[in-house]
């Protein structure tokens, strides 16, 4: 039988422990399992992920990881330390750091002395230390801004031979860290930064209408509070320059960059853009915009909408598909909301019932998320008006009570007043407050898809469909392809009903229909337009699809329910498609 060979390789491993772990557990268990968990996920992954590291197993105070290169190790190590150094975390690191032979395991594990030795150096390194093998040493010694301090041999417990060891010299940590590699950690929400466009026309003129739109979408994004927006003054300092992304988004600290170009051609103007994941360098998204080039300042203002309202839902789905993908036990309350607005998308019972648990798991770390109280509420809402709860006035109640959590937490963040205006709008029905919120949250942030959504939802709910469609379009405007346009599309349905333009409801109604199958409030819509209109076959049709959907409607249930106190038409409708009252 041939003998299977071992695979082994070069390769320079980091070794870091927490200090003083099993001490701090005993003083503060949970409050250091949470830190070392933030620091695993906010400062040594994306620091590994910046130089190519592949982390090889945690433990629950310490980390392993392998390098391509000595000098990548390096940087990585001392770009964790000097974060912890100049920080405010409870939490200080020895490292360790070899470079050695090391064995492929058939589970993909690694073993042998290259590691060994690492976890060894790790292990007699200082408090907030680095201590490097001389392996290491031979290879960085002069390509960093580093001052070493030689060790001599240390014999290193189950190491055969004594190894001579280089410790980074103490001092200012300031000092420590080479200046081009340094980087912040990413924040813990998405975060991007607006590169200036390229101007290939060759027209001075185009270079300021450039910048100027560069400033209005960098402005645009920053109204969004989940989103972390490097300042203009920061991004242009690579104007001009050919640049990496990847190394735009190491040096800025930054998940995303939007790039582009303009050019001016025959008295039109050609803006492309995209938006790039400056990790991995994948292209998330990518658009051309033509326009003909009459008022520079509201053409700015045209192009800024589009791009914003273009990149906006993008953001925030490839930030889902992150957190999908995180494990469970490194999840942080903005991971939780992440995953909560993926089940609420789903619009089922199942999905809002998981939706509200997560946003519960979020607000457990996180009391004063705002967002996510808002979240909630609107899932209880949403339990109450689609005949989901088993308990009416227990919902309702979470209703109001997260509604109000979201208030005191934070009253003026765009996203998180418009939910507590929808909010409000069902389960109290105060039409004046409602509207000046829902006017609030839209001039917060114009660019808001949710803002206008809500603010046509409150409108339609106090009788004023025309002022509501005008919403719902600019709402569909913005945001084009956005995975929450069923629900728009429905309501506009509901608000042309009212006004008696039934054929464009029936449009609506099948639009949401198309998008979302389960979504039992397009029927409502079908079987009352379909009805006023004398076509009762597709009426019956539509009443039988809701009742299947949500077996225990009845009309004066939906009234119950609160929101149809002015949807005299929608209601004569459904009467007349024979649902029961």
């Amino acid at each position: 039988m041939t003998e299977q060979r071992v695979q082994r390789r070069l390769a320079a491993i980091l070794a870091a422990d927490v200090v003083g772990y099993s001490a701090l557990m005993q003083r503060a268990e949970e409050a250091t399992y949470a830190e070392f968990e933030r620091l695993k996920r906010e400062l040594i992954g994306p620091s590994l992920s910046r130089y190519e590291g592949r982390l090889i197993k945690t433990t629950g105070d310490g980390a392993l990881a392998e390098f391509a290169s000595p000098l990548a190790a390096m940087r990585c190590a001392v770009e964790i330390q000097d974060y912890l150094a100049s920080g405010d975390s409870p939490l200080r690191l020895r490292v360790g750091l070899n470079l050695g032979d090391i064995i492929v395991g058939q589970d993909g594990d690694l073993y042998g002395d290259g590691i060994n030795i690492a976890v060894r150096l790790e292990g007699t390194a200082d408090p907030g230390g680095i201590l490097i093998s001389e392996k290491v040493y031979s290879e960085v010694e002069g390509k960093l801004d580093v001052a070493f301090e030689d060790r001599g041999e240390q014999q290193l417990k189950n190491i055969s031979k004594p190894v001579r060891a280089f410790a980074v010299r103490a001092g200012a940590h300031g000092a420590l860290i080479d200046r081009l590699s340094a980087a912040p950690p990413l924040p813990d929400k998405p975060s991007i930064a607006v590169l200036p466009f390229q101007n290939m026309s060759g027209d001075p003129e185009q270079e300021y209408f450039a910048d100027g739109m560069v400033e209005e979408i960098t402005t645009a994004l920053s109204r969004f509070k989940w989103l972390f927006v490097i300042a203009r003054n920061s991004s242009f300092t690579f104007k001009g320059h050919a640049v990496d992304v990847k190394e735009v988004g190491r040096r800025l600290g930054v998940r995303y960059v939007l790039e582009g170009s303009v050019r001016k051609a025959a008295g039109k103007v050609r803006i492309t853009g995209q938006l790039i994941d400056a990790v991995t360098g994948a292209h998330i998204w990518a658009e051309r915009f033509e326009r003909d080039l009459t008022d520079v300042f509201a053409l700015q203002d045209e192009v800024t909408v589009a791009v914003v309202s273009a990149i906006q839902p993008k953001l925030l789905q490839a930030e889902i598909g992150l957190s999908a993908r995180r494990r469970p036990e490194n999840l942080t309350a903005y991971d939780f909301y992440l995953r909560a607005m993926q089940q609420y998308y789903l619009m089922t019972r199942e999905g809002l019932a998981e939706a509200i648990r997560l946003a519960h798991r979020a607000l457990e770390l996180d009391p004063r998320f705002g967002l996510v109280a808002a979240l909630a509420g609107h899932c209880h809402m949403r339990n109450v008006i689609w005949g989901h709860t088993i308990d009416p006035q227990f919902d309702r109640k979470e209703a109001v009570r997260f509604l109000r959590l979201a208030l005191s937490s934070d009253d003026g963040d765009s996203e998180t007043l418009a939910w507590v205006s929808l909010i409000s709008a069902y389960m109290v029905g105060d039409c004046e407050s409602e509207i000046e919120m829902a006017d609030q949250a839209v001039a917060l942030n114009p660019n808001s898809y949710r803002a206008w959504h809500c603010r046509g939802q409150v409108c339609r709910i106090a009788g004023l469909p025309e002022e509501a469609i005008r919403s719902f379009e600019r709402a569909i405007r913005l945001s084009p392809v956005d995975p929450r346009l069923p629900v728009t599309f429905v309501a506009m349905g509901m608000a042309l009903v009212e006004l008696r333009r039934f054929d464009e409801a029936i449009v609506a109604g099948n639009r949401c229909r198309r998008q979302n199958a389960s979504y039992s409030t397009a029927y409502r819509c079908l079987a009352s337009a379909f009805a006023h209109l004398g076509r009762d076959a597709e009426a019956r049709e539509a009443a039988a699809l809701l009742l299947q959907l949500d077996p225990a409607f009845t009309i004066s249930t939906l009234l119950a329910r609160g929101g149809y106190s002015n949807a005299r038409l929608l209601i004569e409708g459904l009467r007349k498609a024979g649902l029961p009252e």
